[in-house]
């Protein structure tokens, strides 16, 4: 069986995770936007901000705040979620072709 094939399964499982984490990151920002007088600099709110902030920087160019909320957070969710499903989701592409080849096998 090709090298590809083999760690399918591993890539399945942590790209899922991946995006699961990100989805819930992106869950917890749209959270934040209620809280602005939050400081995100202190506690464990960088460890939120910094792996987010550049997908929701980059977005901010394009979408602007709609009655002054940010809503770039909910694309973003949106995006993350639909991509999980396409790759990692029970008709996701990663799991039918784990499911054909291991008809195959």
């Amino acid at each position: 069986m090709p090298l590809i094939v083999q760690t399918l399964p591993t890539i399945n499982l942590l790209l899922g995770f991946l995006l699961a984490a990100l989805t819930l990151a992106f869950l917890m920002r749209i959270v934040l936007t209620w809280y602005p007088e939050v400081n995100v600099k202190a506690g464990f709110w960088p460890f939120l901000i910094v792996p987010t902030e550049p997908f929701l920087k980059f977005t901010r160019r394009f979408v602007a705040p709609i009655g002054g909320v940010d809503v770039t957070p909910v694309i973003w969710v949106g995006l993350i979620s639909l991509s999980r499903e396409l790759l990692v989701g029970q008709q996701g592409l990663i799991s039918m072709i784990l499911l054909k080849t291991n008809e195959i096998s």
